[in-house]
């Protein structure tokens, strides 16, 4: 068993500063945070995603790049990158590049978003994006969402070969399906509720 913990760089109140921390703020703490986990002994530190003015983080790959130059050891993660609004080739890169930096810790938790409109752009961004990590010369003949990629190589290449890739999902069965489908580790997002209603995805 491997624990770890996730953030969503929340800017909730301080008690000892008697208001909510700044985003600078914030971002130091959560670098302290992240080396006080590894110092603990945990295994995964991950970053979530948000582009609110109550979170902090809207580039985990730069947070994380920030966590890899201090510390050694452990795991870092995306909690998630919502990939149906971003660009697989740029998530690839950041994240090879982060993977880099680490020295090989980075994982890749990729969802689709809570919104329905979003989900058929995961699909399709999803399927480009396992093409990438699986190729360094990218033949792809577009989509719907995505173009033409005529044999082009995307870099820099990861140190982990391949890079670690989970399917992040919020308790949608389908979610389970697809992560199980495409041979993908699924991470299940358990906000409330006992974890007991969730053992029906995993099975």
């Amino acid at each position: 068993m491997e624990l770890g913990l996730y953030t969503f760089g929340e800017r909730t109140l301080d008690p000892d500063l008697g208001r909510p921390p700044t985003a600078e703020e914030r971002l130091r703490r959560l670098l302290e945070e992240a080396e006080l986990a590894e110092g603990v002994g945990l295994g995964v530190y991950a970053v979530g995603e948000h582009h609110r003015e109550e979170y902090v983080v809207s580039a985990p790959a730069v947070v994380l790049a920030a966590i890899a130059a201090r510390t050694r050891r452990i795991r870092l993660s995306s909690a998630v990158v919502v990939l149906s609004s971003d660009d697989p080739i740029r998530v690839f890169q950041q994240f090879a590049t982060l993977d880099l930096l680490s020295g090989g810790r980075a994982e890749l938790w990729v969802g689709r978003g809570s919104f329905v409109e979003s989900f058929p752009l995961f699909e399709e961004k999803l399927a480009l994006l396992l093409k990438i990590r699986e190729e360094e010369k990218v033949f792809w003949p577009g989509g719907r969402f995505t173009k033409p990629i005529p044999g082009l190589g995307v870099y820099p290449r990861p140190k982990q070969d391949p890079l670690p890739l989970w399917v992040a999902a919020g308790g949608s069965p389908e979610s389970a399906v697809r992560a199980g489908r495409l041979g993908l580790p699924l991470v299940l997002g358990i906000i409330a509720g006992s974890p007991k209603r969730f053992l029906p995805f995993v099975e």
